[in-house]
């Protein structure tokens, strides 16, 4: 198998895909690039690749198979599209973007490039939540009919008045808030366990924070299968109270925390029956571990991304739909 060559475009979150890339089989960091160009050059010494502060530099390469886009939130899919357009794969950082057109034109460009599109959100790369997928599915707990999400974190002023460059996390034409950022990993997760929303009723507001952006949402959900969810944003929260998501079946309850200051950490799932279910149970399919792992196998061996395109969009029209929801003050259909 030939090796898959990459480049790593922002070196923020940037830093630990461009080190699974390096601790991947059948992977190769290339280049990375960062506009920060003290940043840029002691990733590429330390890694033993080229670096630059030219992105388009790195783009017009020719050996290099797929790129990770991890830039501000508002310019995922703008750099994902400049990326398959110089005739390579890519990938993108959490949330796919900040608007669902933005996801639709990046989804469009793979088609007609025929190039491969993926989302890197760690939480599907879990066995853990494989696992717990795989429970729900086969109806361990009944019939869902209630999902929770209580995301309350604590972010300090000075973490939105950084952030290179332009403060970006605070400035809407780069970031949505509480739950198009941090919040957004939880969307997918519920959404991914829970199947498809139908309808979102939001409220959204800027309590504690001088920022353009919202730190605290609350989106209540419809799901297709006609289960609602609950989901509570906020970074207005002290102390860190971590993420604690409740999945309510007819036949039991799952209780999920993860995150610093969180209730009773792990997964655990009770039933009816007071009986708690071993998760180690469920088999799984062998998976990938990690986004470089998954672009590997997605290009050498033509296997899907864990979470594409069109997926990962789909927590992209969720919190836009809150945003929405909160801007009219009634609720916004999906689909």
């Amino acid at each position: 198998m030939v090796d898959v060559r990459f480049g790593i475009m922002g070196l923020g979150r940037g830093r630990k895909a461009a080190e699974q890339i390096m601790e991947a089989d059948g992977a190769v960091l290339t280049c990375v690039c960062d506009l920060q160009e003290e940043k840029a050059r002691e990733k590429g010494e330390e890694h033993g690749c080229d670096w630059t502060t030219d992105y388009k530099e790195m783009f017009a390469r020719d050996d290099i198979d797929a790129i990770g886009v991890y830039t501000s939130s508002g310019t995922h899919c703008d750099y994902a599209i400049e990326v398959m357009q110089a005739g390579k794969h890519a990938f993108v950082t959490k949330p796919m973007d900040i608007l669902v057109e933005k996801c639709d034109a990046a989804i469009r460009m793979a088609q007609e490039r025929d190039k491969i599109l993926a989302v890197d959100f760690g939480n599907r790369y879990s066995p853990e939540n494989q696992r717990l997928k795989a429970a729900i599915d086969q109806g361990v707990i009944g019939d869902v009919i209630l999902g929770d999400v209580k995301m309350k974190w604590w972010r300090e002023q000075s973490y939105y008045n950084g952030g290179y460059p332009l403060a970006w996390r605070s400035r809407k034409e780069t970031e949505g808030g509480s739950i198009a950022n941090q919040g957004v990993h939880f969307v997918d997760l519920i959404y991914w366990l829970l199947g498809p929303v139908r309808e979102v009723y939001g409220r959204s507001a800027t309590k504690t924070h001088d920022i353009e952006t919202e730190d605290m949402t609350i989106a209540q959900l419809t799901f297709e299968s006609g289960a609602w969810g609950l989901i509570t944003t906020t970074t207005s929260n002290y102390p860190n109270l971590g993420t604690n998501i409740e999945i309510t079946g007819t036949e039991g309850t799952v209780r999920w925390a993860q995150g610093k200051g969180a209730s009773n950490r792990g997964i655990e799932i009770i039933t009816k029956d007071d009986e708690a279910v071993d998760l180690s149970q469920f088999e799984i399919e062998e998976t990938v571990a990690d986004i470089a792992e998954d672009m590997v196998s997605a290009i050498s061996k033509g296997t899907p991304p864990v979470v594409s395109g069109e997926e990962g969009k789909r927590s992209v029209e969720i919190f836009c739909a809150a945003y929405a929801s909160a801007e009219s003050g009634g609720p916004v259909s999906i689909g």
